[in-house]
């Protein structure tokens, strides 16, 4: 009987811990990454300057990226591709990895991503969420070769985005709820490799205990946010990470950009879906979460009135096309979402 096996995708490196970015250089010449010393290093507006200060990459050229548009990533794309570099690294938070991921892509050149902050899982994953003229859209990329994570740098970011990537990872129970879902009532094919990957790093920070700047708490944080990334990578799409709540997630940015973090909306949108699906148990545990970590979990959170949030939800399908998941399945009308929405609210105020 012949032996069948599955070839996965993976970054070669991945590394978590206080003070990993002063090891930068040696990653990328002792795993011929970069041999000849031809690297561009992509810094974002928050701790990449101050890192740029402290490495010693040679020659490396220094590109700052100022967003998260489709139009930097293209910027850097062509930049990259004209200087023939051999490696990039993308030093900062998530806009500047996704951009930096893109920017790659483009070039055909490998990434090396070095995490500031543990916002969302796109840390090692091969999407970028990049913003353009009619919102944000998803791209698929090829993933970083390695992964850094210097949880002294972690320590230093904001503290929203510090702990918002919990509500992201978190998010995984409800993306494979509506995954299974999608299975059931349109007979969509299900990876089960990449559910127990997603499942399995939901549930690592689901019941984690201590606090949320510790090294224990953000080493598991880190390479949960990684393993949710890994799912996406064996699934071949968002699926086993993105579901309904990253559809309420993606209509909140367009409808009210700048009202919070992917990782606080995801959390948010995971926990209307675990309500809309009848799931208390689910529903409470996401719930004890976000609120043990001083992360939003209704509206009122975020900003948002009850009927901005219905407005969100509305339109929430129409921003992932051919998408299944609990909100496709109800297919509810204005009224009933404001019923549902009030329900929501009232069950998780305070």
């Amino acid at each position: 009987m012949p032996l069948l096996a599955r070839m996965l995708a993976a970054p070669m490196v991945i590394d978590v811990r206080p003070g990993a970015i002063c090891d930068l250089a040696a990653l990328l010449a002792d795993r011929r990454i970069a041999t000849q010393g031809r690297v561009a290093v992509a810094v974002g507006p928050g701790q990449g300057d101050s890192i740029e200060a402290e490495l010693e990459l040679g020659q490396a050229e220094i590109f700052r990226v100022g967003d998260g548009n489709h139009a930097s990533a293209v910027s850097l794309g062509k930049a990259l591709r004209a200087g023939t570099y051999e490696a990039v690294v993308g030093i900062g938070g998530g806009r500047t990895i996704d951009v930096t991921k893109f920017g790659a892509h483009m070039a055909g050149i490998p990434m090396v991503a070095v995490a500031t902050s543990l916002g969302h899982d796109g840390i090692a994953s091969p999407v970028s969420s990049l913003e353009h003229e009619s919102g944000k859209g998803s791209y698929g990329v090829v993933m970083p070769v390695a992964v850094v994570v210097d949880l002294d740098r972690v320590r230093r970011a904001p503290d929203r985005l510090v702990t918002a990537g919990i509500g992201d990872v978190v998010a995984d129970l409800s993306a494979v709820a509506d995954w299974e879902l999608a299975a059931a009532d349109t007979g969509e094919q299900v990876d089960g490799l990449a559910v127990a990957m997603a499942r399995s790093a939901a549930q690592a920070v689901l019941h984690l205990p201590g606090e949320a700047r510790s090294d224990e708490f953000l080493t598991v944080l880190a390479e949960a946010l990684i393993m949710s990334g890994l799912a996406m990578a064996v699934a071949g799409s968002s699926r086993p990470s993105s579901g309904g709540d990253h559809e309420i997630m993606h209509a909140i940015d367009q409808l009210y950009p700048g009202t919070g973090s992917h990782g606080e909306l995801a959390g948010v949108g995971a926990l209307f879906c675990a309500h809309l699906r009848g799931d208390p148990r689910q529903a409470e545990l996401i719930s004890a979460c976000l609120a043990r970590h001083g992360l939003p979990r209704t509206p009122g959170d975020l900003g948002l009135d009850l009927a901005d949030f219905v407005k969100a939800v509305l339109l929430a399908p129409a921003t992932r096309p051919g998408r299944y998941t609990i909100l496709e399945r109800l297919s509810m009308s204005e009224a009933e979402t404001a019923r549902r929405v009030g329900e929501y609210a009232r069950a998780y105020a305070g």
